[in-house]
Parts: C-alpha cells; sequence; structure tokens
C-alpha cells in the first residue's frame, strides 16, 4: 500500500475516533443511574428509563468496542502492518478497508471466522 493512501486510512480512522470520544461523553449521561423515585415519575416512565439506559449501555459497549479497534489499527499502521490480515498475512482487498479501515482479516479469512 502507498504511503498516500495508508495516511488517508489514518485520517480517516483519527477522524472516527475523534467523532466516538466525543460522543462518548454524551452517551455515558444517558446510561446513569435511572431515579427511581415513585413520587416524581409513574411505573412506565420508569421501565421506560430503565430500558433507555440499557440501551445506552449497549450502544456504549459498541462504541468501546469501536475505539478499540481503531486504536488497534493505528498501532498497525505505525508497525507497517496495516492492511495485511492477521490470518493468512495475505493483503486486504482495497473495498473491504474503504468499507471498514478497521479490518484485521481478509474476506477469506473473515468467512472462515
Amino acid at each position: 500500500m502507498d504511503s498516500d493512501t495508508l495516511a488517508e486510512y489514518e485520517l480517516l480512522l483519527r477522524k472516527r475516533l475523534q467523532e466516538l470520544t466525543d460522543d462518548e461523553a454524551a452517551s455515558r449521561e444517558s446510561a446513569g443511574v435511572v431515579e427511581l423515585d415513585q413520587t416524581r415519575m409513574g411505573r412506565l416512565s420508569r421501565m421506560d428509563a430503565m430500558q433507555q439506559q440499557a440501551m445506552a449501555k449497549a450502544s456504549q459497549g459498541r462504541q468501546q468496542l469501536e475505539i478499540r479497534r481503531i486504536r488497534a489499527a493505528l498501532g498497525r499502521i505505525q508497525s507497517g502492518d496495516y492492511g495485511y490480515c492477521m490470518e493468512c498475512d495475505e493483503e486486504i482487498p482495497f473495498r473491504r478497508l474503504q468499507f471498514n479501515s478497521a479490518a484485521t482479516l481478509c474476506v477469506t479469512c473473515a468467512d472462515r471466522s
């Protein structure tokens, strides 16, 4: 992979990482403790708040996973391993990296997993 393409992927990864870290603060607030004061809200409102909290926690977990994957991809860029399958060591196709720039496996190895 040429250095211009590699720099482009690094820029995309860093931009997405910044978006995720910016969103992380907002999602942390949504995943906070649900107030269960029965004098302030009804049972259905509490259930709705608890459901929203659970969805926010699940979303936060997905964001954390994506952040880890992006940081790992940035590390592979620095080490010179970016764009190569972690299973078979073949080059990951350009279109796959365009779709998921943090991909660690080629299509063949991903299908086997």
